[in-house]
């Protein structure tokens, strides 16, 4: 996995925590379930450590993979081997604004809306072409369990702990990050990518997929594309050191 040569830069978790962050899930319930598993092992595996431990998942959970109904229940219900903090993708947020309006679904049923409404019981590809945007909208309306649509309205978009910020696409080089648009940190992938200067923390995303993450002294992307690689990524970033774990199909 490319890692920049630049050392001078030391970023850290603040002492007493352990910090999981989860790369795009994507649907991949299967990688989902491996990967509790391993964060679970890896926490016993700790002896002797008295640390507080919780995971940050990304964004994406849903489109493209065929389970995106039971990745959003095991995080909506907080099923999971530690305390969960959940980040906006920019496929939830796709998926909330076609459930404003019908308008909005034509990108992103392109964008693996499709699969995400088929895991809810809704065939749109078998709805008429002329209500079909409207027709799958009210069916996911009436098959979206409240406490799922309630996870997604409450995703949060960023976070900051110790040294790294926790966003899902980026930031805007050059802007403070507490400036950073919604859209930015949802979306952007260039200038970001490309940018080699500090940022103020390091940022963790996903967004931008890859065959292996990418550790680098101003990033990290845990993106490696789990619907297509079969690989979904985790970093495990505790004082100054940055552990990768990895579910494979």
């Amino acid at each position: 996995m490319p890692v920049s040569s630049a050392s001078q830069f030391v970023y850290r978790i603040p002492a007493g925590r352990r910090v999981y962050a989860v790369g795009d899930v994507h649907g991949r319930h299967d990688l989902f379930d491996q990967l509790a598993v391993l964060i679970e092992a890896d926490i016993r595996g700790s002896r002797g450590d008295n640390f507080e431990a919780e995971t940050i998942f990304l964004g994406d959970y849903i489109d493209r993979g065929i389970e995106s109904r039971l990745v959003v229940e095991r995080l909506a219900s907080g099923d999971f081997p530690t305390a969960v903090r959940c980040l906006a993708g920019n496929h939830e947020m796709m998926m909330l604004s076609f459930l404003e309006a019908a308008g909005a679904g034509e990108v992103w049923l392109l964008n693996g809306g499709l699969e995400t409404l088929f895991s809810y019981g809704v065939e749109a590809q078998r709805m008429p072409s002329g209500t079909r945007l409207e027709s799958a909208r009210a069916a996911l309306i009436a098959a979206l369990p409240a406490h799922h649509l309630h996870f997604l309205r409450s995703l949060e978009v960023s976070v900051e702990i110790g040294d790294y910020f926790f966003c899902h696409a980026g930031v805007r080089p050059g802007v403070p990050l507490a400036q950073q648009t919604l859209d930015d940190l949802i979306w952007i992938r260039e200038p970001f990518l490309s940018d080699d200067t500090p940022f103020g923390k390091r940022i963790v995303h996903g967004h931008t997929p890859v065959m292996e993450p990418e550790i680098r002294t101003n990033r990290i992307n845990l993106d490696t594309g789990a619907y297509l690689t079969n690989r979904l990524t985790c970093a495990v970033l505790e004082d100054d050191s940055v552990r990768i774990l990895q579910a494979r199909a």
